[in-house]
């Protein structure tokens, strides 16, 4: 009965050691998500508000990003030197262009960066105060900043399916995205090396950051792009971070389907020619349509076509659009083409220009045909 027992309280204390942590991996919380499309792939307490530690720094290297001339060359500030934890190393006083500040931010993870990013771009308590409006912009309503860095603080949080948000949307950003796919960066004494293994760990890996703190534990975002799609997952406090990335982004490529829509020379549909020797004209694909849908996406393809042409018809003359969205993202895309050549027809009546100036403006807005 004591072994009962015993077993008993050891199956039960498994159990409170393991609640909290995300079902299949060792994270607290984990997303993985579609940066192209938005859509969550998989996840498991991935709507948890928790600490993030350094991951914070994809939000302050968006707005470094942003700035409209990161070649200006920057004075760092005294309360800039030395801050607490990683470091990029800069000295008080130093001068050095915002951009390599940037690339000290997001591959050494320098706290000295971020606050000195912070300064110099607008004062520290105005561009946090940014980091929590663009947030609230990108509709992260479980997301709040205190600092650039990503130390700890009382109201310092997001989740794993917000932060993977952010990170998507931050890769939009050209600068952003080639800093954080650089491996090593050199600028006069400085080299400096990306915190980020994954980028020589994983085919495809394109960034994006690391963070840790005892509180946060180890946190990481990345990314990687392949069959031309582009997959984010965001563990928190996850101590096998690198691994659990590499799985999670294998099941997400992995579970990805090539798929066709259509196929190129493929008749769309019919549509009718106005002083036509025919009455209608086919509207084929230009191209292929395909694109790899990753698990758990549903897409549908969308014509656009004109409601009619008008004689003479060329073949090969454009007359619309075909498109593969998901979630309103658009996949990929073609030209619909008239099939054929149909001469005009003189016996029939002129149309006049009023109806020429609707098919004009019918070619221009386009008009959806199911």
């Amino acid at each position: 009965m004591r072994v009962k027992n015993r077993l008993l309280v050891c199956m039960l204390f498994a159990v409170l050691l393991c609640a909290g942590r995300a079902a299949a991996y060792s994270a607290a919380a984990y997303a993985v998500l579609s940066a192209d499309t938005g859509a969550l792939l998989d996840g498991a307490q991935h709507d948890r508000r928790l600490p993030m530690a350094s991951t914070t720094k994809i939000m302050t290297g968006l707005l470094a990003a942003e700035d409209p001339d990161l070649n200006r060359r920057i004075t760092v500030p005294a309360a800039c030197a030395g801050v607490e934890g990683s470091s990029m190393y800069l000295e008080a006083g130093e001068t050095l262009p915002l951009r390599d500040v940037l690339y000290g931010l997001m591959l050494c993870s320098g706290n000295d960066a971020a606050e000195c990013i912070a300064e110099v771009c607008g004062g520290r308590a105005d561009f946090v105060a940014r980091m929590n409006a663009r947030a609230r912009q990108l509709g992260l309503v479980d997301t709040h900043f205190d600092n650039p860095s990503g130390l700890d603080g009382e109201t310092h949080y997001t989740t794993a399916h917000e932060l993977a948000k952010l990170a998507a949307f931050a890769l939009q950003n050209e600068t952003f995205a080639e800093v954080v796919a650089t491996e090593r960066y050199a600028s006069g004494a400085r080299t400096m090396v990306n915190h980020n293994k994954l980028l020589r760990l994983y085919d495809g890996a394109i960034g994006v950051k690391t963070g840790f703190t005892r509180t946060a534990g180890r946190c990481l975002v990345s990314a990687a792009r392949r069959q031309g799609r582009t997959v984010v997952a965001v563990t928190l406090n996850d101590g096998d971070d690198w691994n659990d990335h590499i799985a999670m982004l294998d099941a997400a490529f992995d579970g990805a389907v090539q798929t066709t829509w259509a196929r190129g020379g493929e008749t769309a549909c019919d549509i009718p020619v106005q002083a036509g020797r025919a009455k209608t004209v086919a509207a084929v694909y230009a191209d292929d349509l395909t694109a790899a849908l990753l698990a758990g996406e549903q897409a549908e393809l969308r014509l656009s076509a004109a409601p009619f042409v008008y004689a003479p018809v060329q073949r090969g003359a454009v007359c619309g659009l075909a498109q593969v969205l998901c979630d309103g993202t658009v996949l990929c895309e073609t030209e619909l083409l008239c099939a054929d050549t149909v001469a005009a027809d003189a016996t029939q009546a002129d149309t006049g220009y009023w109806e020429r100036f609707l098919l004009w403006l019918d070619r221009v807005r386009g008009r959806e045909v199911r």
